[in-house]
């Protein structure tokens, strides 16, 4: 294997990485969303309608999980991609020694 085809390779493979840690922002913000809407109808409701008091409630909680998720999610696709740079600078260094 050529070094320019293994820095095509790496290239590609943290362009991807880069791509999947978009679309977890992506959903991130989405669930983001729908905890402040979950909130609204918490605020509005609380003392009219128990049902959507509860539908609140529950909107609330589990896209604040979700968020936790897809932050833990973000957290450690930062992390593959930096492992994945760390470890084309070692493979070329070892190349060039």
């Amino acid at each position: 294997m050529t070094e320019q085809e293994l820095i095509a390779g790496y290239e590609e493979e943290v362009a991807y990485q880069k791509h999947m840690l978009r679309n977890l922002k992506y959903w991130y913000n989405l669930l983001f969303i729908l905890a402040g809407l979950g909130l609204l109808l918490i605020y509005f409701y609380h003392k009219t309608n128990s049902h959507l008091f509860l539908g609140g409630c529950l909107l609330t909680a589990l896209s604040i999980l979700g968020m936790m998720l897809f932050s833990y999610g973000i957290y450690r696709g930062r992390q593959n991609a930096n492992r994945l740079i760390d470890d084309l600078e070692n493979k070329l260094q070892q190349m060039h020694s």
